[in-house]
């Protein structure tokens, strides 16, 4: 159970707090632990469920639910891709207010179960040769529904890691956070490849493609664990004890208050879901595709399926063994400094690490692991600086809605455009052209992003681990003293 004390009631504790006002609240190191593993398993489940229909659109579905559709095949399951971003909006103005109201907890288990089950549904949709245009519309309505439960759930761990999490320790947990959406990534990308690998073409087509949606069903239960073992968060449980009142918060009220006094915010916490997510959507959802089909349509080489999966798991595996290392070093040098580092490498880098890929499979992977350094430098630090931006009764309200909406509007869709854009062009060049875009955006971002590394969350008391606090002094027979005696006295 959290524990809140009265700065220099503890003995010691102010001294790690110098310039804190009013109260230090203490939490228990296994409660933060059991918080941080619980957010990391779900975004694991989540991005497994969300990331494998890009890895299997890219070696089947085009044949499966569009096979009359000749070279337009990939812009339609791109398209279908996309439209899980639609409705995102929609989640995130929904689910994200009703998380500042009922709770961080129960917002985000429901939105788990509602995921798995959405994939799991996904695996068992017969194919167009089966029941024709339904089939890719069933399809599409699963795919929203996917969108609607991801937009409440990314928002609901990033928001319940960020509150548990001590202050000076912030920009570490919050790579966990990361670390589990590359582990999800890296899953979807090593079962299609094992697919691809072990299964002939006919049988893949006919049933393989469906075995890694139905496998997302058992990782439904990650919902109940964190509903039955997790509490509400120290920030929350902090505003419902001041101002129980704001649990009846209207959402016109949510958005009059982020327009007219976060605005400077919103814009910020916007160009920063871009940069991140573009440079992870290009890396993550068109570029496979671009490898194993866009090139060999234009006359260049291009790579198998298999070898483009495997790139995609070298690049994530890199990311795994320095996303938390990059955390960490925030907590230390602040944010931005690593938020500009992979700004810039965005505008120097994003075209020639395109050119690259039309080149043979080591440059193909070094280009890879160029995109790979950049979206690392903001998915190690972004979910540790998104939510310091906002106070606790409208974060995860705020974050939902302004989340959604950006990675709707400009980050989700960049696949579908890309891919529109270098089929009726012919100018394979486009990949490169958003990164630099989303460079740019990040880069004028974080010029205005005030640093946050070591900072108390608005609208919360600073917060440590009881791992933290030193050790009690103890009388002449080892009994720990609450207050001990002054120098001099008895």
């Amino acid at each position: 159970m959290p524990r809140t004390e009265w700065s220099g009631r503890l003995s010691g504790a102010a001294d790690g707090f110098r310039g804190a006002v009013g109260r230090v609240a203490v939490e228990e190191a296994q409660t933060i632990r059991r918080a941080a593993t619980a957010a990391t398993l779900s975004n694991i489940a989540t991005w497994y469920d969300f990331g494998i229909y890009s890895y299997i659109g890219a070696v089947a579905l085009d044949r499966v639910f569009f096979p009359d559709a000749g070279q337009w095949a990939t812009v339609l399951t791109l398209g279908t891709f996309a439209a899980a971003f639609v409705v995102r909006p929609l989640g995130g103005i929904i689910l994200g207010p009703l998380g500042d109201r009922i709770g961080r907890t129960k917002v985000l288990a429901a939105a788990v179960v509602l995921m798995a089950v959405a994939t799991a549904l996904l695996g068992l949709v017969p194919s167009y040769g089966a029941i024709g245009l339904a089939a890719p519309l069933i399809v599409l309505f699963i795919r929203m529904l996917q969108g609607f439960s991801v937009a409440g759930e990314y928002i609901g761990v990033l928001t319940l890691v960020a509150e548990y999490a001590p202050d000076r320790r912030r920009g570490f947990f919050g790579s966990w956070l990361e670390f589990g959406t590359l582990i999800g990534y890296a899953l979807g990308a090593g079962v299609s490849a094992l697919l691809v690998a072990a299964l002939p073409e006919e049988d893949l087509l006919a049933w393989g493609w469906r075995l890694p949606f139905i496998l997302a069903l058992p990782l439904g239960v990650l919902g109940i664990y964190l509903r039955i073992r997790l509490e509400e968060t120290p920030a929350f449980r902090q505003l419902m004890e001041r101002s129980p009142a704001m649990a009846t918060m209207s959402l016109r009220r949510v958005f009059q208050i982020l327009g007219t006094h976060y605005r400077s915010a919103v814009l910020i916490a916007g160009g920063l879901i871009v940069a991140w997510n573009v440079t992870n959507y290009v890396l993550t959802n068109y570029v496979p595709t671009y490898l194993t089909g866009t090139l060999a349509h234009h006359g260049e080489g291009g790579t198998s399926e298999a070898l483009s999966s495997a790139f995609q798991v070298v690049v994530m595996l890199a990311m795994l063994c320095t996303i938390v290392f990059v955390g960490s070093l925030s907590d230390w040098i602040g944010r931005k400094p690593i938020l500009i580092t992979g700004s810039v490498s965005l505008i120097l880098l994003g075209l020639p690490s395109v050119w690259l890929l039309r080149e043979g499979p080591p440059d193909q992977l070094l280009g890879l692991l160029i995109m790979g350094f950049a979206l690392l430098c903001f998915a190690a630090v972004t979910p540790s600086a998104l939510p310091a931006l906002f106070p606790t009764f409208v974060r995860y309200g705020g974050l939902a809605i302004i989340f959604n909406v950006f990675v709707s509007a400009f980050a989700g869709t960049a696949p579908t455009v890309i891919g529109f854009a270098v089929t009726t062009t012919g100018n394979l060049d486009w990949p490169g052209y958003y990164l630099i875009g989303a460079g740019v955006i990040g880069l004028v971002s974080t010029l205005f992003l005030q640093e946050s590394a070591g900072d108390r969350l608005t609208g919360a008391a600073p917060l440590t681990s009881s791992a933290d606090l030193p050790a009690p002094k103890l009388s002449e027979d080892g009994v720990p003293l609450e207050n001990p005696p002054a120098p001099g006295q008895g």
